[in-house]
């Protein structure tokens, strides 16, 4: 059996490799076949560009991502497949379970049992491989407490400011307001229930709503992985209100200023990164307890639609470049394994 596997050569250099896998299953292993996994437009193309710093750690609690980052590397953190086979120390009723996994783009690979969550029935593959990100997008909606009455504002509308946007329109704000440069995401974010999307912070009927009206948002998600986007969260943020950033720049620097309104405005900025759960939460929630809430939240808003294009995993190179192009057309990218 071949197994696929891609590899971040260097930055913008991927390589398709295909290696034998063992006939036998490890006893304490289980082998999954993969049918789809999912291209992050943000991480991931940071580690296509090259804009990660050598020597970090991408995530210490995931353990595909535990050791320090460097080139060539595999990657990626949302695969979906079945088990087709098991070692001797496994109960046999996980053959044909379909599962999840947060194991780089490869057609196969070994793992064991306590590294995958299996996939609820009545979701398919496609909706499944969001998992991370609706998971982001709900530690995102903890972190920000949003407060009845609000009105809340989310810049970036990528695949994560969709879901973000997605879950907010079922709180009773005063406004959900989306902003992103792109028109077709700000139309999908007005089909998930935005009240407003604009493509700038200059348009009048934002200008004359949000800024003299209410004198600024109440709650700010920046989820755009665009470092000057930091600048326009402040400045379209009220009096003592909150500023939360589910962006990762990687290398890239933010220049901020901090001078003029902001010294005075007693804005909270809070960071949110989706692998902890805030300690005010965490005598009650765990992940898994977030994970099952996620897997209901991916039955309801059902992301599939999200996803505009699809790969064979040979053509990879072509499905990173289209992000890196940043296409007006793309949204959700992933590759496909053969069934």
């Amino acid at each position: 059996m071949k197994n696929r596997f891609l590899v971040f050569n260097s930055p913008f250099e991927i390589l398709v490799k295909e290696r034998n896998l063992d006939v036998k299953v490890p006893d304490d292993k289980v082998l999954v076949k993969s049918f789809c996994s999912a291209i992050s437009a943000g991480t991931e193309l940071l580690v296509y560009r090259g804009e990660i710093p050598e020597g970090m750690l991408l995530d210490p609690l995931i353990p595909e991502f535990s050791e320090t980052f460097s080139y060539p590397t595999q990657y990626g953190y949302s695969t979906v497949g079945e088990i087709i086979d098991i070692g001797s120390n496994i109960d046999k009723n996980w053959i044909g379970r379909r599962v999840f996994s947060f194991n780089p783009h490869e057609s196969h690979f070994f793992t064991g049992v306590e590294d995958l969550i299996e996939i609820p029935k009545g979701i398919s593959y496609e909706d499944a491989i969001f998992l991370p990100n609706m998971e982001t997008a709900l530690n995102l909606i903890m972190d920000g407490l949003p407060v009845v009455g609000e009105n809340v504002a989310v810049i970036g509308q990528g695949v994560v400011g969709l879901l973000t946007t997605s879950l907010l329109k079922d709180f009773p704000l005063n406004n959900l307001v989306t902003f992103d440069m792109i028109l077709k995401r700000r139309q999908i974010s007005l089909e998930l229930g935005a009240s407003h999307s604009f493509g700038s912070f200059e348009e009048p009927i934002m200008n004359s709503i949000f800024n003299k009206e209410y004198k600024g948002f109440d709650l700010v998600y920046e989820i755009s992985g665009n470092p000057a986007s930091l600048n326009n969260a402040i400045d379209i943020t009220g009096y003592n209100g909150r500023v939360v950033i589910g962006s990762w720049y990687g290398s890239k620097m933010s220049n901020l200023s901090l001078g003029d309104s902001f010294h005075r405005s007693r804005i909270n900025i809070l960071t949110s990164q989706v692998s902890t759960i805030d300690p005010k939460f965490s005598g009650r929630w765990t992940k898994e307890r977030r994970f099952s809430v996620a897997w209901d939240m991916l039955r309801s808003v059902k992301p599939s639609r999200l996803i505009t294009h699809q790969y064979p995993i040979e053509e990879a190179i072509v499905a990173y470049d289209h992000l890196h192009q940043k296409s007006d057309d793309i949204l959700q990218v992933i590759l496909k394994y053969d069934t």
